[in-house]
């Protein structure tokens, strides 16, 4: 499932940590690349335990945190630490997938990469190129969204990111583990939630929607790894 969130932050939010990861201390990108990814990966990477991307990364995750929308979709059980990137000059990132399994940093815990996450802090008019291209069962999926907006996408997804060929393109990236391995029940889960606040919101009181909720949590029961 290809999902958008658009505002995960306001414009004025996205300033704010534009000024910070403008005067970042950025690496070469390479650094945490894979031995098949190293050879299609040219960006630049804030590195992931600079007091920077951890303080700019628990401000990502108190927003998700306080996210209906990513929670229904994403159910998340464990969520990788974001992590920051930045393109210019011809920068890319070619095709690849990403890894199955990530160390969290700093702790004993491991974790499976069900969901990926992209959340855009440059406009699409700040730099030319730098699509999200997502390859899925119904073709490419292109993604380039608004300063503050974020895509989830499936972990298992080939992508990669078309060179930046003017301007630059800041983004925050990262993974979640979900509650529910399977991407097709995480889907049915997310279209059954919807359908269950739409009625609500339409008929709130119908006794239809306890039934609805009873289905939906059994189900969740039923499916959930902890």
């Amino acid at each position: 499932m290809l999902l958008q969130i658009p505002g995960l932050f306001s414009s004025d939010e996205v300033r704010e940590f534009r000024a910070v990861l403008e005067g970042a201390p950025w690496e070469d990108g390479r650094v945490t690349a894979g031995h098949r990814a190293v050879g299609v990966k040219a960006n630049l990477q804030l590195p992931e335990m600079h007091p920077t991307a951890r303080a700019l990364g628990e401000k990502i995750l108190d927003r998700l945190a306080r996210t209906p929308l990513y929670i229904a979709a994403a159910l998340p059980l464990r969520i990788y630490p974001p992590r920051f990137n930045r393109y210019e000059g011809g920068g890319t990132y070619g095709n690849h997938v990403d890894n199955a399994i990530f160390p969290i940093p700093g702790t004993p815990l491991r974790l499976r990469t069900d969901i990926s996450t992209t959340i855009f802090f440059s406009d699409p008019d700040e730099y030319e190129g730098g699509d999200l291209v997502i390859e899925d069962t119904y073709g490419e999926q292109r993604v380039k969204l608004a300063a503050g907006d974020m895509v989830l996408y499936p972990g298992s997804s080939l992508h990669r990111v078309e060179p930046v060929t003017n301007g630059t393109r800041y983004a925050s990236f990262f993974w979640t583990q979900s509650l529910v391995k399977s991407e097709q029940h995480r889907r049915q889960l997310f279209e059954l939630d919807c359908a269950i606040q739409q009625l609500s919101a339409d008929h709130a009181g119908h006794e239809s929607i306890d039934g609805f909720t009873n289905v939906y949590h059994n189900l969740l029961r039923e499916w959930s790894e902890t």
